[in-house]
């Protein structure tokens, strides 16, 4: 890859539009937070943590990724998560920027729904002129849709504030029809909607999420390609698929990122877009994942140009 690609990267107007913010959450920020906030952690110091995010699938992270999480509780930790997130993106070129948040695993601690709201929102406008940003509610799929259902009911008072519902969590065993009262309620409310399917879940996930769930995003989707219908369908209607590579490699999605599907993604036509998903855990933010794609797949600029432009159409509005 010749010299310059990282400021090439930069350089390009992009979206990022799969990253969960509490993926955000830095080993040095969650010391900090489990100090303000009088938590034990299970790690001696910073490097105890960052040994610690070695995954052998998806369970295995998320196991490591909710215990993270108990060290938020106040909205100024919110704010703080939020804006070293939304500082590293506008870094990384990043305009637009349509971020996951998980009520449940903050609901389910006792924080309350406007104190992560507010928390998000403060760093939102301190950050606006810098990244457009927007919020998506994930819906925690290992758990019953009736907690999905009551996590809509406290959303109400909050739905300027919330661009789409989403799925994210355990996806083996939890397909996307379990959740169709759920997301057809978020359709009602103006809410739009995306989904994770096709990661570790079979292509039959993602049929579902299109056609049970109405997304309009699919999350992940590298399975897809196991199925030609399903590809036909995903390239016909050039519906946005939402690729993360480092993750994926991390979380043995596939063997090594110079076996990643995403070239073949483009060739087949389909409208693919490059993100981080959950950045701190996985070595990377979109910036890295842009130029560690293009060093080992040995993208052009013209292939991160295409797919910087992806991400930009494939953006959400209300």
């Amino acid at each position: 890859m010749p010299e310059g690609i990282g400021d090439f990267v930069r350089a390009l107007p992009k979206a990022e539009l799969h990253v969960h913010i509490e993926g955000t959450l830095e080993p040095e920020l969650m010391f900090a937070l489990a100090a303000r906030n009088q938590v034990e952690l299970p790690y001696a110091s910073v490097g105890d943590a960052r040994r610690a995010y070695e995954f052998s699938d998806l369970q295995s992270f998320l196991d490591i990724l909710y215990q993270g999480a108990a060290v938020l509780q106040t909205e100024e930790d919110f704010s703080d998560l939020m804006s070293a997130y939304l500082r590293r993106a506008a870094a990384d070129g990043v305009t637009r920027a349509e971020i996951f948040f998980d009520p449940q695993t903050h609901l389910s601690r006792g924080v309350a729904f406007a104190t992560f709201m507010a928390g998000f929102l403060s760093a939102q406008r301190k950050f606006a002129g810098e990244v457009d940003s927007a919020l998506i509610l994930c819906f925690l799929r290992h758990l019953p849709e009736e907690d999905a259902l009551r996590t809509l009911d406290l959303a109400e008072p909050h739905l300027d504030q919330i661009l789409a519902v989403g799925l994210d969590s355990s996806e083996v065993g939890f397909p996307p029809e379990m959740f169709k009262s759920a997301f057809a309620r978020a359709r009602s409310m103006g809410l739009r909607t995306v989904a994770h399917a096709g990661e570790e879940g079979p292509p039959e996930y993602v049929w579902q999420a299109l056609d049970l769930l109405g997304a309009e995003r699919i999350d992940h989707g590298v399975r897809s390609l196991e199925d030609p219908d399903l590809v036909k369908r995903l390239r016909d209607e050039q519906t946005p698929i939402t690729v993360c590579p480092l993750s994926n490699e991390r979380l043995q999605v596939v063997p090594s990122l110079d076996r990643h599907p995403l070239p073949r993604m483009l060739e087949l036509g389909l409208n693919v877009s490059i993100n981080s998903d959950d950045p701190a855990y996985f070595g990377g933010y979109v910036g890295d994942n842009y130029v560690q794609v293009a060093e080992a797949l040995k993208l052009s600029r013209d292939q991160l140009a295409t797919v910087a432009r992806n991400s930009l159409a494939s953006a959400l509005t209300r």
